[in-house]
C-alpha cells in the first residue's frame, strides 16, 4: 500500500476520531477500580464511542470480540475482556482502544493503576509513558522512523527494561493499520523519512524483565515470557512542519 500522506481535512477528521478514542480511554481508565470486570470496562468504552456517532474499530477486527484490548499485569497486549476477569487492588491494567469516525481511525492506549500499586509497577508505568513522549519528540518532518524507535529503546533499556520487538506501532488513517511499521527500537537516521501529513500510532510496550513474549491459547492475548509486568502507552499523531500533533487528546 505504501505510506499515505493525509490532507488537512483528513487530519481534522482524524482529530475527531482521536478525540472520541481519547475520551473513551479516559472514561475506561477512570472505571478501573477493585471489583470491576474487564467486560464491564469494555461496555463503558463501547457505549461512549457509539454515543459519538462513531464505531469501535477493534470490535470484530480480524475476529477480535470486543471494543477494548484489556491486558492486566503480565499481559502485554490483546487481552480479551471477560465477565469472569475481576480487577483487583494492585493490578496494572493496560487499555487499548480506538474509534472510527467518518471513515478515519483513532487509536490509543494507557496503563492504569488499580488502587495502590507497588513502587516497581509504578516505575514501569512511568517509564513507559515517558518513553512514549520521548518518542514523540523525534516525530518531526525531516527525521526518520528509526529516530523514534531508537529514542524509546535507549530510554527504556537504560532503566533495565525489556522493549517488546514482536509488535510495533503503525501508520493509521482510513485503515486501522497502514504502512509504515513503527518499531520501538532501531538506529537513528535509518528508516523511512518523515513528511508532513504522515499519521502514525506510536506505542511503546515495555516489560519489567525480558522483551520476549508468547501468545496464549486464545490466539490473541500476548504475555511476557517470564511472567513479569508489562505496560503500554500509545498516541495517534500527525507529522507537521513543527512538533507532531497529538490527535488522541480528550
Amino acid at each position: 500500500m505504501g505510506i499515505v500522506l493525509k490532507s488537512q481535512k483528513e487530519i481534522e477528521l482524524m482529530r475527531e476520531a482521536g478525540r472520541i478514542s481519547a475520551t473513551a480511554l479516559k472514561i475506561a481508565g477512570e472505571a478501573v477500580q477493585p471489583g470491576i470486570t474487564t467486560a464491564e470496562i469494555d461496555k463503558i468504552a463501547y457505549d461512549y464511542i457509539v454515543s459519538q456517532n462513531a464505531k469501535p474499530n477493534f470490535l470484530n477486527y480480524n475476529g477480535f470480540p470486543a471494543t477494548c484490548c484489556i491486558s492486566v499485569n503480565n499481559e502485554v497486549i490483546h487481552g480479551i475482556p471477560d465477565k469472569k476477569h475481576i480487577i483487583r487492588e494492585g493490578d496494572i491494567v493496560s487499555i487499548d482502544l480506538g474509534a472510527v469516525y467518518q471513515g478515519y481511525h483513532g487509536d490509543n492506549a494507557a496503563t492504569f493503576a488499580c488502587g495502590k500499586i507497588s513502587p516497581q509497577a509504578q516505575r514501569l508505568c512511568d517509564t513507559t509513558r515517558e518513553a512514549l513522549y520521548i518518542g514523540l519528540t523525534k516525530c518531526v518532518a525531516g527525521g526518520r522512523l528509526g529516530d523514534i524507535g531508537a529514542a524509546i529503546y535507549e530510554y527504556c533499556t537504560a532503566r533495565g527494561y525489556g522493549v517488546v520487538r514482536s509488535y510495533t506501532g503503525h501508520g493509521i488513517g482510513t485503515k486501522l493499520h497502514e504502512d509504515p511499521s513503527v518499531p520501538n527500537y532501531g538506529a537513528p537516521n535509518r528508516g523511512a523519512r518523515l513528511f508532513p501529513g504522515m499519521t502514525l500510532a506510536i506505542e511503546p510496550m515495555i516489560n519489567e524483565g525480558t522483551h520476549d513474549v508468547k501468545v496464549l491459547d486464545n490466539d490473541w492475548t500476548v504475555v511476557t515470557a517470564d511472567g513479569k509486568l508489562s505496560a503500554h502507552f500509545e498516541h495517534t499523531v500527525a507529522v507537521t512542519k513543527g512538533d507532531c500533533l497529538i490527535l488522541t487528546q480528550p
